[in-house]
């Protein structure tokens, strides 16, 4: 099937304030990029750390696919709706057993079959299977089926995720990395064709550290004292990328970075 797969990829989403981001500045990111598919990072999503399934249900009736990380497993009550929703992902790098899965093959609106692949690194991490062996194995299943492929690095080091990004070029469409909530400046595509960007950041609180409020940041740094973190609500920010893919090769053909502001303050 000729044309391509429209990409919006949403940076991590923090509590209560990032859902009020994707409220405010996802249907303007529609209306430029008219995408076919958009998928987000929700690891987050309930409270600042973790996932509810009412949570997960109420960003599914936006998003199209759902990511995560290593707090996915912070609410227990996640557990039965990581198996029962195949658009909710969590890293395909977990030990065998876990509930969920690490990969989901989805048909974009404009019924272009796309396979979207959750990882998950190792450095300043758990230590979990290899994510690089992980992709390999993933890949192998994964493009029987589709050249159309997504993954989500989610890690701390930049050079771990600049790595998984050269070790797949050619092979996936886009490698872009969540985890860190700061957007990095480094978008482009790699030789053979793989969209990459270390970051895409975060939807949430736009005067905040991390998405988290700055007072109870500030108080931990100062003190080394253990803190109770609650999202930050003064002023919204939502980063995503977008990402042009041809269905036919899985070749990216464009990347671009948005970073839309509100600057209010609810406190």
């Amino acid at each position: 099937m000729p044309g391509s797969v429209r990409l919006l990829f949403l940076g991590d989403i923090i509590g209560r304030p990032g859902r009020q981001a994707l409220d405010r500045f996802l249907p303007t990111l529609v209306e430029k990029y008219k995408p076919s598919l958009i998928v987000g990072n929700a690891e987050n999503a309930a409270g600042g750390s973790g996932l509810t399934p009412d949570i997960g249900r109420e960003l599914l009736s936006r998003l199209d696919v759902l990511t995560s990380g290593n707090h996915i497993w912070d609410k227990k009550e996640v557990m039965a709706y990581l198996e029962q929703e195949p658009r909710l992902l969590r890293p395909a790098n977990y030990p065998p057993g876990n509930p969920g899965r690490g990969y989901t093959l989805v048909t974009d609106r404009a019924g272009h079959r796309v396979a979207v692949l959750n990882l998950q690194g190792r450095v300043f991490m758990e230590p979990l299977a290899c994510p690089f062996r992980t992709a390999d194995d993933l890949l192998e299943r994964v493009r029987v089926e589709t050249p159309v492929v997504v993954v989500d690095i989610h890690a701390e080091a930049t050079s771990e995720k600049q790595a998984l990004g050269w070790h797949l070029d050619g092979r996936a469409s886009a490698v872009i990395g969540t985890h860190t909530h700061v957007p990095t400046a480094d978008e482009q595509i790699l030789p053979g064709g793989t969209a990459y960007l270390t970051d895409a950041g975060m939807a949430g609180g736009f005067r905040s550290v991390i998405g988290m409020r700055r007072e109870q940041a500030l108080e931990r740094f100062l003190t080394s004292l253990p803190q109770r973190f609650e999202p930050g609500k003064d002023g919204l920010v939502l980063s995503a990328v977008f990402v042009e893919i041809e269905a036919g090769s899985g070749r990216a053909v464009a990347i671009k970075r948005e970073l839309l502001v509100e600057e209010r303050n609810d406190d």
